[in-house]
């Protein structure tokens, strides 16, 4: 996988391997940042589900301060923190294995400036996600990466952009 723009434009990163990851396609990527770029500089960010750290790493290529990276999978994090060291970005983020959702239910509104996550399609995981935004918006934006086909609660100021059989909704303040 390559990042798209920014300081590490074009460079590559490692996917973890087998099917238990699902890499946000290249074409999603690119218009789901380029939705947020006004959002990122010196934004506190949390990449929920990170996989392979491509969200958060495409977020501080593009001028966040800091990110989050939570994922809960050993071998996935072993990937992801080698691509961190790969970029010479540790000290620009934390690596946190832990299960998403436990851990955003620990945080306190407002915790972070934006949360990016990218769920395994079909568990229920986005929707959860979003219920526990709605209850406290621990960010001051949520965007979650979901089958197009999986519903996500209603909310104010809610929108959704489809890319085929995948869709990416942003809930906000």
């Amino acid at each position: 996988m390559r990042i798209i723009a920014g300081r590490w434009r074009g460079r590559l990163i490692d996917a973890p391997p087998g099917w238990a990851t699902r890499p946000t396609r290249d074409r999603v990527r690119e218009a789901w940042m380029s939705a947020i770029q006004f959002e990122l500089p010196d934004a506190r960010v949390l990449d929920l589900f990170s996989g392979s750290g491509a969200l958060g790493i495409e977020a501080l290529s593009r001028g966040a301060a800091h990110v989050t990276f939570v994922e809960q999978a050993a071998r996935t994090i072993d990937v992801l923190r080698a691509n961190v060291r790969s970029l010479g970005a540790l000290d620009e983020c934390d690596i946190l294995r832990q299960d998403a959702l436990t851990f955003v239910a620990t945080l306190e509104a407002g915790a972070y400036d934006l949360a990016l996550a990218d769920p395994p399609y079909g568990e229920g995981l986005a929707a959860r996600l979003a219920e526990q935004w709605i209850e406290t918006p621990f960010a001051s934006a949520l965007w979650i990466e979901h089958g197009a086909a999986e519903p996500l609660p209603a909310a104010p100021n809610t929108r959704t952009r489809g890319y085929g059989d995948t869709a990416i909704t942003a809930y906000t303040i």
